[in-house]
């Protein structure tokens, strides 16, 4: 059988092709599968998408027609999946349940350090030869509190990190965290971990409950100075919202790693092209704001284990298993 899969980045196609050698072959396309590249998939049974593919009803008509009966996704989250439709047409529908927490959490420190540090805007500098301090006071984070929103495997390897720092740990979910409270986490309601955190960081998936979870009064609550990161995903946040406090002059820094309207736009090159998106012209434009293109996965460790966890969905599949990773359960194919 041949896999079709869609959204490959450059470093990403030799894992994907060395992953499923000696099971099926590949073939790596960079466009994303949407409502006008979805007839590319005519004739796979199987493809694979990345986190940016959009799978609404239309797509997936699109593909049930043309003879799609697995789809398997590149990554943990499936916000972007039409589960119900998927399982109406009987198609089969797996994801990554998990893969390497540190690669995120890393990088939702990287965008914390830099935001705080002024990193962008220093190596701006020395690179015109500008090697004034102004502007670039920082402050130290040891002694000050961390609040984590989402302390699942991701959210506790942040958790891991700030206690290195010697950060106070504040921490909301449904449910606590041995690990994260053998740390010294307190487990508190969001308003207050709002209202006290001097970082605060995102880990929470994306779902009806939790869609601009931080809203407009989630961001007044927060202190004028406070830190905010988000590497989970972009509907977490009310953009506009964070928009007019950033323009009231709130907020020591804001590291955004996703955006709610990024489809259309992250993973591609739009630097030749107007973009129209007035929300996310402006908020690139604040100087305590960096946006990068979710990249907090884009690790070499990450990467390879997203593969090989979706190598083994599509194992499964045509030996008829399921595993935890299986969305949608459809009749399982024949075995020959």
């Amino acid at each position: 059988m041949e896999i079709l899969a869609f959204g490959v980045q450059s470093d990403e196609k030799p894992l994907i092709e060395k992953g499923f050698a000696g099971h099926h072959d590949v073939r790596c396309l960079d466009v994303f599968l949407n409502e006008d590249t979805a007839p590319i998939a005519a004739g796979y049974e199987a493809i694979s998408t990345s986190v940016n593919a959009t799978l609404n009803n239309h797509v997936l008509q699109s593909l049930a027609a043309g003879g799609t009966q697995l789809i398997a996704q590149r990554s943990t989250g499936f916000n972007n999946i039409d589960l119900e439709v998927a399982e109406r047409l009987g198609l089969t529908v797996a994801r990554v349940s998990s893969y390497s927490p540190y690669s995120v959490a890393e990088f939702a420190w990287t965008l914390a350090m830099a935001v705080n540090r002024r990193i962008v805007r220093a190596s701006n500098r020395t690179r015109d030869f500008d090697f004034r301090l102004d502007g670039l006071l920082g402050r130290d984070l040891r002694g000050r509190t961390a609040g984590v929103l989402g302390t699942g495997k991701i959210g506790a390897a942040f958790t891991r990190i700030a206690h290195g720092f010697g950060m106070n740990l504040l921490g909301w979910d449904v449910a606590e965290n041995p690990e994260c409270v053998a740390l010294g986490m307190r487990y508190v309601d969001k308003d207050r971990l709002l209202a006290e955190a001097d970082l605060i960081s995102l880990h929470v998936p994306l779902l009806p409950a939790t869609e601009h979870l931080v809203d407009a009064a989630a961001l007044r609550a927060m202190k004028d100075d406070a830190i905010l990161v988000n590497s989970s995903r972009g509907g977490l946040i009310d953009t506009k919202a964070l928009v007019a406090e950033l323009r009231a002059g709130r907020f020591t820094g804001v590291g955004l790693d996703v955006y709610e309207a990024e489809a259309g736009l992250f993973f591609l090159d739009k630097s030749l092209e107007v973009v129209d998106d007035d929300t996310l012209a402006r908020l690139v434009t604040f100087p305590n704001v960096l946006v990068t293109s979710h990249q907090a996965y884009y690790t070499a460790d990450a990467v390879g284990e997203i593969v090989d966890a979706t190598v083994r969905n599509v194992l499964d599949y045509c030996a008829g298993r399921r595993s935890e990773n299986v969305l949608v359960p459809a009749e399982a194919p024949p075995t020959s």
